[in-house]
Order: structure tokens, then C-alpha cells, then sequence
């Protein structure tokens, strides 16, 4: 049938009236690639692009394992459907396309602490790409730079181990003519809180007082391990506790160790009785011991 000639023009109107529309409705179609990235080694070069699409994932894979805790996706969640991260691999797809000159941060820490510690990239779109895959890898380090690596490591060693001998006590002016006084302390005999105290040693010297407890955590008890040492005179005066360190992490049920509670430059004499009191971070299980000379 025969459209009249009105009717006819009409129809062709709105039909090239609308076919543009429709045309403009529909995603540009972007070739998917895989490719690598090389993160730089220095500040002054630039941040390596991931390519990405509304309703594409994209999968960055690191050539080492990362921090899960540390990742930062910015524009996270209003840009992106949907975000995931793996321990090599960190997966998104925008919800939209990125404006023309939008880029936006993807940036985490790696775990081995390897130079660069951190990785950087920006995602933006483009108009005829989008990465399937972006293998990011770190550049190879020169023979040069490892060999320079190396030498600071062994200085560092060399200091460390000179430090922890004699002739570093005498160096740091930690041992001098007065030398070290040492004694065995007094240590209550029954248990607290499922803790018990072996033996205990003191040591004075003129820049430092040491005191050494052997702990015995009792079989049945939670693993303990000390978060706080605390030191005080007969009169409640405190004493400056420097550090407190044990000779394992923890100790587990009906295990032994070491705890060293070092202190400032003595300014109480050595008869004096000081009470030390040593509890885990919770503040939940404590150990005094009360007749600590130093």
C-alpha cells in the first residue's frame, strides 16, 4: 500500500531524525589490548597510564606480591562498579568513561620493600583503546645500583655488630673505668597471673642499670609477651625505663624467656629496692617484683 505523499515525508523525517540519535546511544568500540608497563626508578619520570572503558574490566598484575591494606583506587566507589584485589593483581570497570583530561590514582605498596617500594599508575580512557591486561613490572636494577646496595648493607651490618660488642659499649660511652656491677636479684616465689619468675640479675654501670628477669609463662596460660616495663623508687619517684626487650617474640604456654628492662643513668643508690612491674600491651597480665637493687 501506498503511503499518501504528507504521511510519506513525515515518516522519512523522523526516521533520519532518530537514526542519529540511536547512533549516538551506542559505546564506541575500542580495541582491547595487553600490554606491560615500566614503573620509574626515579620521581622525575612519568607515571606509567592504564587504559580503561565503562562496563571493560581491567586487570593490573604486579610482578611481585602487594599489600592488599594499602591499596588506593582514586574515584573508589563512585567511579568504578566494581573494584578487587588479589595478592598480585588489582581488577576494576568504571561505571563510565573518563572525561577527556581525567586521570585518576591507582597507587600501592608492594611487600618485598624492593626498590620502588610503591607502585603508581594512572587510569584514563581512550578513544579507540582499552587494556584488557597491564602487566606492571619494575625496571631491572643496574649492576652498579646493586653493587652500591650491597655496600650500604654491609656498612650498616659492620656498624650494628660494633655497636653490640665490647668495643662499641666503650666507643658509645656506654662502658667507661667505673665498668659494670652485677648481682643476683631477689625474685618472689610464687606466681601471678599465671606468670612466674625464674632468676633475676641486675647490672649498674655508670650510664645505664639493667635488670634481667627469666619468665616463665605456666603451662595452661594465654602466649605473653611484655608491652610495658615500669620502674620505681621506694618513695614512688619513677625511673626512666629506655626500653624493654625479650629473647622471644612470646612466650607460649609453659615456655621461658628473657626480658631486659634497661633504664636510665642510676640516680638512686644501689641499695636502694626498686619495684618493677612488667605487663603485656593489653594491660591484662602483670608481673611485679618488688625488690629489684639496680
Amino acid at each position: 500500500m501506498t503511503l499518501p505523499s504528507p504521511l510519506l515525508s513525515l515518516a522519512l523525517l523522523t526516521l533520519s531524525l532518530a537514526t542519529p540519535a540511536a547512533a549516538q546511544t551506542q559505546p564506541p568500540v575500542r580495541e582491547r589490548q595487553e600490554r606491560q608497563v615500566l614503573l620509574p626508578s626515579n620521581p622525575n619520570e612519568s607515571v606509567p597510564e592504564a587504559r580503561v572503558a565503562a562496563n571493560v574490566a581491567t586487570y593490573l598484575r604486579f610482578d611481585a606480591p602487594i599489600e592488599k591494606a594499602s591499596v588506593e583506587v582514586e574515584g573508589r566507589p563512585a567511579r568504578f562498579r566494581w573494584v578487587d584485589v588479589g595478592e598480585r593483581l588489582i581488577a576494576v570497570e568504571p561505571s563510565v568513561d573518563l572525561g577527556a583530561e581525567e586521570k585518576l590514582v591507582v597507587r600501592v605498596r608492594y611487600k618485598d620493600g624492593a626498590s620502588p617500594a610503591v607502585a603508581t599508575l594512572v587510569l584514563v580512557t581512550h578513544p579507540t583503546l582499552v587494556d584488557k591486561e597491564v602487566e606492571v613490572v619494575r625496571r631491572p636494577r643496574t649492576v652498579e645500583a646493586l653493587e652500591a646496595a650491597l655496600a650500604e648493607k654491609e656498612a650498616t651490618l659492620a656498624a650494628l655488630q660494633a655497636e653490640s660488642g665490647p668495643a662499641g659499649l666503650v666507643f658509645s660511652g656506654r662502658l667507661d673505668l667505673g665498668g659494670v656491677q652485677a648481682r643476683r636479684m631477689e625474685v618472689p616465689s610464687g606466681a601471678q597471673e599465671g606468670l612466674k619468675v625464674v632468676k633475676g640479675e641486675a647490672y649498674r654501670a655508670g650510664t645505664w642499670a639493667l635488670a634481667v628477669v627469666r619468665v616463665r609463662n605456666l603451662p595452661g596460660q594465654k602466649p605473653w609477651a611484655p608491652g610495658e616495663a615500669r620502674l620505681a623508687r621506694p618513695d614512688g619517684t619513677p625511673v626512666k625505663v629506655r626500653s624493654v626487650e625479650m629473647s622471644k617474640a612470646q612466650l607460649a604456654p609453659g615456655e621461658e624467656g628473657l626480658v631486659a628492662v634497661e633504664t636510665e643513668a642510676p640516680f638512686w643508690k644501689a641499695s636502694e629496692a626498686l619495684r618493677l612491674e612488667l605487663q603485656d600491651k593489653s594491660g591484662s597480665r602483670r608481673l611485679s617484683i618488688p625488690e629489684v637493687k639496680l
